[in-house]
């Protein structure tokens, strides 16, 4: 799920990239050091960063908030597609495995009846093979290879499995991104690069899946406290983002329809 913690620490990467372009083990966009990180500084900390000549940056949520719901009830969409690693080939009356093993359903329909095994963590191909024989009457296996004696139909699927998420709310938040600095030009060279490059942005993307978006609201400087070494600029910035929640989707590998007359009395079900 996304929350104001996610918004903070996707702030602070995209900063972060910005002030160095080049890696952080390279100089800084002013050629000074640079430290950026979620919440409000340590005093004694940043007293100590300002007077060797680092900068800090802090990402702080403010607390304005206004709820931004727009639809209730909103359905699970899917971000991740399931992935197939092992794929199944039928030839005549038997079904040979091939590929990586990983977590998935695989499927054979022998004469329209389905059998069904989940792969699990650590099986090698040979062990799901012999896992789908044991379930199917009248198969046998050798390695990764299942011979199924009496089949007129042999069908076979793999099924992964993806993800999918909803929104549950979304809420705008401000959130102050405060350049500390000890002098003006480095506040400049700090500041003026950040500013540029998030007003320039329209959304933001979360590691949930989840877009959010982000608007330029305001800018405050202060140079109150020179005498003390201190310039300070805050950009403020409005994150529109949503509360989520996530669940695994299964791919369906093995439909079955119903047929009823108008009476509902069950004419005939079939699997697909």
């Amino acid at each position: 799920m996304a929350d104001i913690s996610d918004v903070q620490s996707q702030l602070v990467a995209e900063i972060a990239a910005i002030v160095y372009p080049n890696g952080t083990s390279q100089p800084s966009i002013a050629a000074i050091p640079v430290k950026v990180y979620p919440g409000w500084p340590v005093a004694n900390v940043l007293d100590a960063d300002l007077a060797a000549g680092k900068v800090h940056i802090s990402v702080y949520p403010l607390p304005t908030e206004r709820k931004t719901t727009r639809h209730v009830g909103r359905s699970w969409i899917p971000i991740t597609n399931p992935v197939h690693s092992v794929a199944m080939t039928v030839s005549g009356n038997t079904v040979t495995l091939s590929g990586t093993p990983a977590a998935q359903n695989l499927l054979l329909q022998v004469n329209g009846t389905d059998y069904i095994y989940t792969m699990q963590p650590g099986n090698s191909l040979t062990a799901a093979a012999t896992a789908l024989a044991s379930l199917i009457p009248g198969a046998s296996s050798a390695g990764a290879v299942i011979a199924i004696a009496g089949a007129y139909s042999i069908v076979a699927r793999v099924g992964g499995f993806g993800a999918a998420i909803k929104e549950t709310k979304r809420q705008e938040k401000e959130v102050q991104i405060t350049i500390w600095s000890s002098s003006p030009s480095a506040r400049a060279a700090i500041a003026g690069p950040i500013d540029s490059a998030l007003s320039d942005s329209t959304t933001i993307l979360f590691s949930d899946g989840s877009v959010g978006i982000i608007r330029y609201a305001r800018t405050f400087q202060s140079d109150q406290s020179e005498k003390s070494g201190l310039y300070r600029r805050d950009l403020v910035y409005c994150i529109d983002y949503a509360t989520t929640q996530t669940m695994q989707a299964t791919e369906v590998i093995a439909p079955v329809v119903n047929i009823a007359s108008a009476t509902g009395l069950a004419i005939k079900t079939r699997n697909y």
